[in-house]
């Protein structure tokens, strides 16, 4: 469920006309829904309930601090993966203690920082980050609190890119080994374990993969408890998939997740913590673009729109889906034609879709790409010295700018010229 709609023969933001907002910003323009990230984060809440549970939003997928705001303000914790995600989220008045540190290489300044403005916990992936973690944590005085990410070697079903379970990936400690990961933790002056972490991937559809994972976890939980570790936490990360195309079957359910989560885990006594991104910030996000030329090729036809892939770089590098719809709505019964829908870019690989069959569209027509709110901005890039693309928030019949798109000359200053040139 999302809040873009057609109102009066126009695409809408919840009350807002995408087209007054292109009309105002410019394009292209990236634009969320206010109401769609706080439904979203609610429904994870709803589903897990009775279980004592944090849910974490992983700011990877979508990372202005006016979202971050949104969802804070909602009791919502965050998933961060670098010191920049961290300052990110206690810029949006997000109290340490409801922020969990994930990724494979912190720093042992990321450490500091992290230690010294307040953590919830460090989800830990080698033996050489937590001997580095206990030295940062000791030189302040502290105690770092941890949980160990463990491989589960568990197939998500999964693009091959996003996948992050399996024995092959760089993630996490074998399952096979957590039992002396966790005694040796338990060792270091500087470590305070708390629970176990466990993340298999991204963009699941099914819930089986999940399931085989949260099992080995409960299996794990009962053997370091016997083995004298207090685990009161259990962090499962987040994966949980989004329907990019309307046409095909939708993904589980939070709620149908959350079932599962109760019957695999909730004999444990345990606080659960999730770290969903996609399934709150993707439909709750549209990327909004302008036709700059219909072009007639050989055999096919071309849309060429003033968006890119270093705006939306996902259709490129994952061959991703997503639907494009124009911002005015068609008549019932309307003709289509296929197109290749394409930035202006110049790399082929600049290409959103392929024979996608749309209804007819001028030159200087607006189009979105819906779910776009998840690892687009946040992805984007200057590529041919291109503008980073705006950001733009939503509620209910107003609209503000999260992000400004910087002038050309806001880009060349950054540019630094030796005096010895």
């Amino acid at each position: 469920m999302d809040h873009f709609i057609y109102r009066n023969g126009g695409l809408h933001a919840e009350g807002v006309p995408l087209a007054e907002i292109a009309a105002s910003v410019g394009t292209p323009f990236y634009c969320y829904s206010t109401a769609t990230l706080t439904r979203h984060y609610q429904l994870f809440k709803e589903a897990l309930s009775p279980l004592p549970n944090l849910v974490c939003f992983a700011i990877k997928s979508l990372s202005n601090v006016a979202v971050l705001k949104v969802l804070g303000d909602l009791g919502a914790g965050m998933d961060v993966v670098s010191v920049g995600e961290y300052l990110r989220a206690r810029a949006a008045g997000v109290p340490g203690d409801r922020i969990v540190f994930s990724g494979v290489g912190k720093t042992r300044e990321e450490m500091r920082v992290a230690l010294e403005g307040g953590i919830r916990q460090f989800n830990v992936e080698s033996e050489p980050e937590m001997r580095a973690l206990s030295d940062v944590a000791q030189s302040l005085g502290l105690r770092a609190p941890i949980a160990v990410r463990v491989n589960p070697d568990v197939d998500a079903r999964t693009h091959a890119k996003i996948a992050t379970g399996k024995s092959e990936n760089k993630f996490g400690i074998p399952i096979a080994r957590a039992r002396e990961v966790y005694a040796e933790a338990a060792r270091l002056p500087g470590l305070e374990v708390v629970g176990i972490d466990v993340h298999i991937g991204s963009q699941l559809v099914e819930l089986e993969p999940f399931e085989q994972a949260f099992r080995k976890v409960a299996e794990l939980t009962e053997t370091l408890r016997a083995d004298g570790h207090d685990i009161r936490r259990l962090d499962l990360g987040g994966g949980l998939g989004i329907p990019y195309a309307r046409s095909n079957e939708a993904p589980p359910l939070p709620l149908d997740y959350g079932a599962m989560v109760k019957r695999t885990l909730g004999h444990l006594g345990c606080e659960i913590e999730i770290e969903p991104g996609r399934l709150i910030s993707g439909n709750s996000g549209v990327l909004v673009s302008r036709v700059i030329y219909v072009k007639n090729g050989e055999g096919r036809d071309f849309l060429i729109l003033d968006a890119a892939m270093n705006d939306l770089v996902r259709p490129a590098m994952y061959d991703a889906h997503h639907d494009i719809i124009p911002l005015a709505e068609p008549a019932a019964g309307s003709p289509t034609q296929p197109f290749d829908v394409v930035g202006p870019v110049c790399e082929t690989g600049d290409t959103f879709a392929k024979g996608r069959e749309l209804p007819l569209v001028a030159e200087g027509d607006l189009v979105a790409f819906r779910s776009a709110g998840a690892y687009g901005a946040v992805m984007s890039n200057e590529y041919n010295t291109r503008p980073l693309v705006p950001e733009v928030l939503v509620r209910d019949d107003h609209f503000a700018v999260i992000r400004a798109r910087p002038s050309y000359d806001e880009i060349l200053k950054r540019d630094i010229i030796p005096e010895w040139l």
